[in-house]
């Protein structure tokens, strides 16, 4: 099993993680890597053990916090017609483009008419055409007021499904 720290602890692009097995497949996995990198910068190993350690008090928190995000998102997306429904453990959304539209001529009319930021599907492969992906990771402070201002900016742009 390989697993990541990107979404449990908000990790994402640090590159951190673990694998775990059979002895003989975990070595071969080692030497793999070693010849990839140079290995993980050890501040980042030691901020992803504070997390490990600190599982329980931590995972449920940013769980709940990227709900809330999804929710709000999904909500004002609906609001505007679009038919979504919330994906289940992701920080991010897939969104179809209203009909008219390809991936990344609706990506270039939410940021030009909207300042709302998307990545045309069609970048992930022929199977992500037709939508475009948005993420719940958001800096600043108020996130929730953030997700409200874009879903706002999409109905004043004339985004309707």
């Amino acid at each position: 099993e390989i697993h990541s720290l990107s979404k449990t602890f908000n990790m994402t692009g640090w590159r951190v993680g673990w694998a775990w097995g059979g002895g003989d497949h975990v070595e071969a996995l080692s030497r793999a890597k070693s010849n990839v990198d140079s290995g993980t910068f050890m501040a980042i190993q030691r901020a992803a053990a504070v997390g490990l350690e600190n599982y329980d008090a931590f995972a449920p928190q940013m769980q709940a916090e990227y709900l809330r995000r999804r929710d709000a998102l999904i909500a004002g997306l609906q609001s505007l017609g679009c038919p979504i429904e919330a994906p289940r453990a992701a920080f991010y959304v897939w969104v179809p483009v209203p009909e008219g539209y390809t991936s990344e001529g609706f990506a270039t009319k939410l940021l030009g008419d909207c300042q709302v930021l998307a990545i045309p599907g069609a970048v992930y492969g022929a199977a992500g055409e037709g939508f475009v992906r948005m993420s719940l990771t958001i800096k600043g402070a108020d996130k929730l007021a953030q997700i409200d201002q874009a879903i706002s900016n999409m109905r004043d742009g004339g985004v309707a499904w």
